[in-house]
């Protein structure tokens, strides 16, 4: 028999999370889903997935950002458990629902897909190993530029969705100074990059489409590495990329496989969908784990 189980995060979206509980409730009650689980704190998502699933569960529901969805997915993807997971907007950015043909914004049509015919994915995640540590990513994992971004907008303020990522890419665009790595799948000699990102999906900071020939499902990571470029030559750039036109630019490499193996001076900091990391060495490896979720799609 199945068992949904919803878990909510009521501090995603910047408080977005708790204002549409009641309508969450609503709409999973409508089809019969009642068993709905909060976080109370940062990191409650894993222990939740673990809870749910020694209930039985066989569909987990992450309503959250792109930070909730990570850490559902990853519980559930570390569980070894072959339940589904579907995934509900409520966050500020949710970058990787613009990979899969789903209503995710919708709360009465993704309740109404859950409890009824669907079809599925087997979707892909990522993964970086740094010595004894590891970190799982959904959407993408980021060195450069975007960390300093991410740092800039967990400090608040007045804005709210694509908005908080845009003001703070461009509060940072002219002042970062970048950084030195060997990617080795791009090049065996150290190199200078602003940014070096990692995309299972297509879309990375709200509006960027930093790897538009990305796809969930291919059983690779495409690695997007911008690299020497200063000053104002950064805005057109960045300009491009919003329209996911920047791969052609001279600066710009990228490379589509299932491994990546870097190597920096020091051991570097990074984000995981949006989640702040360090690595524990300064060897880092990224790896593509393929069809690691059983995704809810669309109706059949």
């Amino acid at each position: 028999m199945d068992h949904t189980v919803v878990i909510t995060n009521p501090a995603s979206g910047r408080g977005r999370g708790a204002r549409i509980l009641p309508s969450v409730r609503a709409a999973f009650r409508a089809v019969g889903i009642t068993d709905l689980r909060t976080t109370q704190r940062a990191g409650d998502e894993a222990t939740l997935v673990a809870r749910a699933l020694d209930d039985g569960a066989t569909t987990i529901v992450a309503i959250g950002g792109d930070g909730t969805w990570s850490k559902c997915a990853t519980a559930l993807a570390c569980s070894g458990v072959d339940a589904r997971i579907a995934f509900v907007q409520g966050g500020t950015g949710n970058d990787f629902a613009k990979n899969l043909p789903a209503p995710s914004r919708d709360l009465h049509a993704m309740a109404r897909l859950i409890a009824g015919p669907c079809t599925e994915w087997r979707v892909d995640m990522g993964r970086i190993d740094s010595g004894p540590s590891s970190h799982w990513f959904l959407n993408v994992a980021g060195f450069g530029f975007d960390v300093a971004v991410l740092e800039d907008t967990q400090r608040g303020g007045p804005l709210s969705g694509n908005a908080v990522y845009l003001a703070a890419s461009l509060k940072h665009l002219l002042r970062y100074p970048g950084f030195e790595l060997v990617n080795h799948a791009i090049s065996p000699e150290r190199r200078y990059s602003m940014l070096t990102v990692f995309s299972n999906g297509l879309n990375f900071g709200g509006a960027f489409r930093i790897a538009p020939h990305a796809m969930v499902t291919d059983g690779e990571i495409d690695c997007v590495q911008i690299g020497d470029i200063q000053g104002l030559a950064r805005i057109p750039l960045f300009a491009r990329a919003l329209r996911g036109a920047h791969l052609s630019h001279p600066a710009v490499l990228s490379r589509r496989a299932a491994r990546f193996a870097l190597r920096f001076s020091t051991p570097p900091d990074f984000e995981t969908d949006g989640e702040l990391c360090h690595a524990a060495e300064s060897e880092v490896v990224v790896h593509a784990v393929r069809g690691a979720l059983r995704v809810v799609a669309a109706a059949p």
